[in-house]
């Protein structure tokens, strides 16, 4: 892919932070909701509780899931961070990748299960705390930036270091 001009590389990072932050919210959201559920003995509560998921459940953890992996996938292969590079970027996409799918074919059918009045169990709890660890370690080695190269990115630097050496006599590329 070609690399992304610095304006549309920043302003694609400002909008993967702001999906990446408002997928966090969405989960620290439905744990709140999930643990009102399961913990109140009030049927009215629990009504409440469980058809406030399933609307953020079904209008927003999948578009914002989705667009946090496509902002954070374009951005990897526009700019010099690659997708296999890093192993902070890796793992950030398949952490991802595997969250996404949980969201939609887990936690949206527990979810519907809930609001149709169905037992409300502790996984309406177990899977927005999973989620949110997940993302917060997501955060965190964004920022860290731990680990260093793949054996891909070690096998891209070091070819690409010795097509960039210059003849001492000349300022011209030796290779």
């Amino acid at each position: 892919m070609k690399p992304l001009k610095r304006p549309v590389r920043r302003g694609l990072l400002v909008a993967h932070v702001a999906v990446s932050v408002s997928w966090l919210g969405l989960t620290v959201g439905l744990l709140a909701l999930g643990i009102t559920a399961f913990a109140t003995g009030d049927p009215a509560t629990v009504g409440a509780a469980t058809r406030a998921m399933k609307i953020f459940g079904d209008w927003l953890v999948v578009p914002v899931a989705l667009l946090a992996l496509v902002s954070g996938l374009v951005l990897a292969l526009g700019t010099p961070w690659g997708l296999a590079r890093h192993r902070w970027v890796w793992t950030k996409f398949w952490l991802t990748l595997i969250t996404t799918g949980l969201s939609v074919f887990s936690l949206r059918p527990g979810i519907d299960a809930a609001a149709v009045g169905k037992a409300v169990d502790i996984n309406l709890v177990i899977a927005p705390s999973v989620a949110t660890a997940t993302y917060l370690f997501i955060t965190a080695i964004s920022i860290l930036k731990p680990w260093g190269l793949t054996r891909r990115g070690r096998r891209l630097r070091f070819s690409a270091s010795s097509a960039k050496s210059v003849d001492a006599r000349s300022p011209r590329q030796t290779a």
